[in-house]
């Protein structure tokens, strides 16, 4: 189930950004001044955001299998780097994270850590602030892919970290359709108060930054099937997909609910 998180036929990717380091497992480009994101080449460009602060810095998710990243992502930066993660599926939550002598993760995703890191795991809280030096980090839960989805905002830089609690274009909800429901809903007065532009996605291509209105469209589409208004096809990933407003929701009949 882990590898099923976001599979589709994506567009191709369309980076627009600088390429600052680059070997056999992971390419990273520099999204600003301080920030960087990285994607892998085994799970749909599964992706990992380094974000710098002036005393500090985070590493949002460590991808699939990408052997060293904890010194490349510090050689970039010259500081520690504490890994945080948005859910706990392995194209997010790989091989890397070994590398780690503490991670943060929400509670609710701690099951998909494999048992002899679980004594790692530092639990993530609503709200939680990781203040890197200038630079604040908030901790938003965004439930629906995973029980312990989690977002990350930058209030002042109007932009966010969202893994694949929105689908990156390609929902899986492996919850149920009322937490996805939930999880949108926590999130659309935070991206209102903050005035937040756009989400960093999971499987970032360049060209798939989550937007306010796929946040609210998403509770559309799950409000939809919901009731019955929205008739879902046969999926490919799941048992059922609904595609509309430019994205896909798949879903079983399990979390019909």
């Amino acid at each position: 189930m882990a590898f099923l998180c976001c599979l589709s036929a994506f567009a191709q990717s369309d980076f627009k950004e600088k390429t600052v380091f680059k070997n056999n497992e992971v390419e990273i480009r520099q999204l600003d001044e301080h920030t960087w994101h990285g994607n892998g080449h085994f799970v749909y460009n599964e992706s990992v955001y380094l974000v710098e602060g002036d005393t500090a810095a985070i590493l949002i998710d460590a991808g699939t299998y990408i052997p060293g990243l904890r010194k490349i992502v510090e050689d970039m930066v010259k500081k520690p780097v504490t890994l945080v993660l948005t859910h706990g599926h392995n194209d997010h939550a790989g091989l890397a994270i070994n590398e780690w002598e503490k991670m943060w993760i929400s509670e609710g995703d701690k099951g998909m850590i494999p048992a002899n890191l679980r004594d790692r795991l530092q639990f993530l809280k609503d709200g939680q602030i990781f203040d890197l030096g200038n630079r604040k980090i908030e901790v938003v839960f965004t439930p629906g892919h995973t029980r312990g989805s989690v977002t990350f905002i930058d209030r002042d830089k109007h932009y966010g970290f969202s893994g694949d609690s929105f689908g990156s274009g390609n929902l899986l909800v492996f919850t149920d359709l009322s937490t996805e429901i939930k999880g949108c809903e926590s999130m659309i007065p935070v991206i209102e108060k903050y005035d937040l532009k756009y989400l960093y996605p999971g499987h970032y291509w360049g060209n798939n930054l989550e937007t306010p209105q796929r946040v609210k469209d998403l509770v559309t589409i799950c409000k939809g099937i919901l009731d019955g208004s929205l008739k879902p096809e046969r999926g490919s990933n799941m048992q059922y997909v609904v595609e509309k407003y430019g994205v896909k929701v798949n879903f079983s009949n399990e979390n019909k609910k």
